[in-house]
């Protein structure tokens, strides 16, 4: 049984717990509990309806004075932020790790993003969202600016698997924009995204400026949307379709970042030892609840056996177990839904005639919802593993004779979020990348590459969502774009005295003329 973490107490958890935003009266509570061994981590209250009204209430009245404040004051903000998540950085482990059930390696890549993200829009938000100079109809005579005012209250819905990462990261970048933030994380996560929002406060960020409502889903999601000005969402796909719609009918923005089958494509020319390394952690980082972790492996058939013994020998060394420490390196499934997908993915898979090349089994001996990292050869189209995301420690693994046909196979998928390529040549690699359906694409590396590269956008092409997290993008997002144009001696119209036709004739002049100069076209 997993100690209790001697910072992570009752009272701990209890003033987290009034960080969420309520109003008086009765309402049912929410136990959290641990994915290591089931038992009981603390309670909080379910929101309601009215609660996000109140939320959306402070929020907005925060909002404007938020707005009114320099780049640099809420940058300070966000660098002392970045300095508490360092200070207390085993406090945040161990409540991630608590709620996740994640091995602390994995835990970590969620400090080392909030972390980065906060230094990046910190330092960068103002030179992504400073008023633009854009040409004008008439040069010398046209100014012409481009302005990014923010949208106001951006609601956030967030996931379990990487619970810090997904309600802290791309906040900061809605709060450097000028919005108020609203967030509702999962019901199995919630104390992560609380503690996030309490560094938040600590460095200074005005607490109404940061809203926390705790609950079902389905019964906040749909007040949340109908008074927010963006949306952003991390989950499923069918989710996803589901809330795109609401928020289109409120032609409110929206972005999504869902579901994933990604690949790694393994060429005859790769460090085949060094490739299967990072593929262990590729796979089955965060015991495979991860939205870019690889399932579909495939490797050039010249390699193919060479590649596989690596594989299946990284794999063996992997040691599994439930500690709030560093000493092993996969941790437990997040609930038992999740569990039983794997599980039945396994199984299915097995039954039709693929072949178990690692794992394959739960480990109850070590905890209620832990499963073996899962190697198999074997797998065809008639079973759920080949096609659907499994969000698990399992991965199948595919021989190719060709680039083209290992491109074919990787862009056959409906979803794109993430995919790797192995090889040597590095330009053949880049002419690769750039012919694969994804929306961040590793040579030689997993995800961490593009994860972790903060002025790069992450996202997917086909069922795998719509925008772009971090980067430019990661920011402009949650603003308005506003056009002012100065017109000067000169109407952009016939002058007192002047025909229509002759007007149109000067000007026809004028444009055509403007195609020939440089510098104003």
């Amino acid at each position: 049984m997993i100690e209790r973490s001697a910072v992570i107490d009752q009272a701990f958890l209890e003033r987290l717990a009034r960080r969420v935003t309520v109003v008086d009266g009765e309402r049912e509570t929410l136990t959290v509990t641990t994915p290591f061994t089931g038992e009981s981590i603390g309670t909080l209250p379910m929101c309601t309806g009215v609660d996000v009204e109140e939320a959306v209430r402070r929020a907005r009245d925060a909002q404007h004075h938020w707005a009114e404040r320099s780049f640099r004051e809420r940058a300070r903000i966000l660098l002392r932020f970045h300095d508490l998540v360092w200070k207390r950085e085993e406090e945040i482990l161990d409540i991630i790790q608590l709620e996740t059930g994640k091995a602390r390696n994995h835990a970590y890549e969620e400090l080392g993003d909030i972390a980065i993200m906060a230094r990046y829009y910190a330092f960068h938000a103002r030179r992504h969202l400073r008023s633009k100079r854009r040409k004008g109809v008439f040069p010398l005579l046209t100014r012409a600016v481009e302005q990014f005012p923010p949208y106001g209250l951006v609601g956030f819905i967030s996931p379990w698997n990487y619970p810090l990462s997904l309600s802290i990261s791309d906040a900061v970048a809605a709060l450097m924009a000028g919005n108020a933030v609203i967030v509702k994380p999962d019901r199995l996560t919630p104390f992560t995204a609380l503690e996030g929002a309490d560094l938040l406060y600590q460095a200074g960020l005005p607490t109404d400026l940061f809203q926390i409502v705790t609950g079902r889903g389905s019964e906040l999601a749909g007040p949340m949307i109908d008074q927010i000005d963006y949306l952003a969402f991390t989950g499923s796909t069918a989710t996803g379709r589901l809330l795109a719609g609401q928020a289109g009918e409120h032609l409110i923005g929206c972005t999504m970042e869902l579901g994933g089958k990604n690949a790694m494509v393994v060429l005859a020319d790769a460090d085949l030892k060094k490739a299967a390394r990072v593929a262990v952690w590729d796979c089955f980082s965060s015991t495979g609840q991860l939205c870019v972790s690889i399932e579909r492996l495939y490797v050039h058939e010249s390699v193919m056996d060479e590649f596989t013994r690596h594989l299946v020998e990284e794999t063996g060394r992997l040691e599994m177990g439930a500690s709030l420490g560093y000493e092993f390196d996969m941790g437990s499934l997040i609930s038992r839904e999740q569990f039983d997908k794997v599980t039945e993915h396994v199984e299915d898979a097995v039954a039709r005639g693929a072949s178990l090349l690692a794992g394959g089994k739960p480990r109850p001996d070590i905890g209620p919802l832990f499963f073996e990292p899962t190697i198999l050869t074997g797998v065809t189209s008639e079973m759920a593993l080949h096609s659907e995301e499994t969000f698990g420690p399992v991965v199948s693994i595919h021989p190719f004779s060709s680039t083209d046909e290992a491109v074919e196979l990787v862009n056959e998928s409906p979803y794109g979020l993430n995919a790797s390529l192995w090889t040597r040549d590095t330009r053949l690699g880049y002419r690769l990348a750039s012919r694969l359906m994804a929306g961040t694409i590793n040579i030689n590396d997993s995800y961490r590459a593009t994860w972790g590269s903060a002025g790069m956008t992450q996202g997917g092409f086909k069922a795998s969502g719509l925008g772009r997290r971090h980067g430019t993008a990661g920011i402009i997002k949650y603003t308005e774009n506003r056009s002012i144009a100065i017109q000067r001696l000169l109407p952009v119209g016939p002058p007192k005295g002047w025909s229509e036709e002759k007007f149109h004739r000067l000007l026809t002049f004028l444009l055509k003329l403007l195609r020939r100069i440089p510098g104003l076209r």
